[in-house]
């Protein structure tokens, strides 16, 4: 049902929907805008990847988990392209939005903090999708890769965007710089991706490592893709998706605690 607020501001229900849809469209439009940069240089990076590997251990390297060795990487390059990038969305449009001075612009609107959140995370999650949709054609293409549970793999996408998206928004709050921002990249974000199984199975680690990857949630996105993609994993797919809905529901009710409040947002 449609009302009007004390504001002036048309709601249907009690969500302001015209002011959700526009700061969405905002989120995605930063990176569709840009395409090249953060559509195009993902695929070549997971291409320069798959390259790089096979070049030097491709066809040296014995099947893993019964299957061949590229096929295994694949799912473990797609996964981390996509939060990477999804991280780098919502963490660039933050640090941009307070550098320049214009958060503001975001914080005055007749926005509650759950449409902020769900907002910013717009952006993440559809950037996350279409990395995810590239490079998955472009694995179809050159290794003939079609994915065996592609609703799984999916969920796993979405799941991984919205976590890693609400850690780019939490680091994005957090950090006042740009060389703060690429700080909390490259000495949290790098080492949760790399050391997640991306290039390897966890059953070939020493058991303390074994041990240490499980705490990692990123470790579950990238191992219920690799399910969806190729139908093989090193753990549970539902308790993967446990955890990564748990991290994620988490990680957003921190980011909504800090819109909530206006934690290093407000002067």
């Amino acid at each position: 049902m449609q009302r009007t607020d004390d504001l002036g501001i048309r709601r249907f229900g009690r969500v302001n929907w015209l002011g959700l849809y526009t700061l969405a469209a905002r989120e995605v439009l930063r990176f569709t805008n840009v395409w090249t940069q953060t559509v195009l240089a993902p695929l070549v990076t997971a291409g320069l990847f798959l390259m790089i590997f096979t070049i030097a251990i491709g066809a040296s390297r014995s099947d893993v988990m019964g299957v061949p060795f590229l096929t295994f990487l694949a799912p473990g390059i797609l996964m981390m392209t996509v939060i990477q990038n999804a991280f780098a969305n919502t963490s660039s449009s933050m640090v941009v939005s307070k550098v320049q001075g214009n958060i503001v612009d975001t914080l005055m609107p007749p926005l509650s903090p759950v449409e902020l959140v769900l907002g910013y995370l717009a952006g993440g999650i559809a950037r996350g999708l279409v990395v995810a949709v590239i490079i998955a054609l472009g694995l179809w293409l050159t290794l003939g890769l079609v994915p065996v549970a592609p609703l799984t793999a999916l969920v796993f996408v979405v799941l991984g965007s919205a976590f890693l998206g609400a850690l780019g928004l939490i680091a994005g709050v957090f950090a006042n710089k740009f060389d703060q921002m690429a700080a909390i990249t490259n000495f949290v974000i790098t080492p949760l991706a790399f050391l997640s199984g991306t290039f390897y199975s966890v059953e070939a680690l020493p058991p303390v490592l074994n041990e240490i990857i499980h705490w990692n949630p990123v470790f579950y996105l990238i191992d219920g893709v690799r399910f969806g993609m190729i139908g093989v994993s090193d753990s549970s797919p539902l308790l993967g998706l446990a955890v990564s809905g748990g991290a994620t529901l988490v990680a957003a009710l921190v980011l909504w605690q800090m819109f909530r409040t206006g934690y290093r947002l407000k002067a």
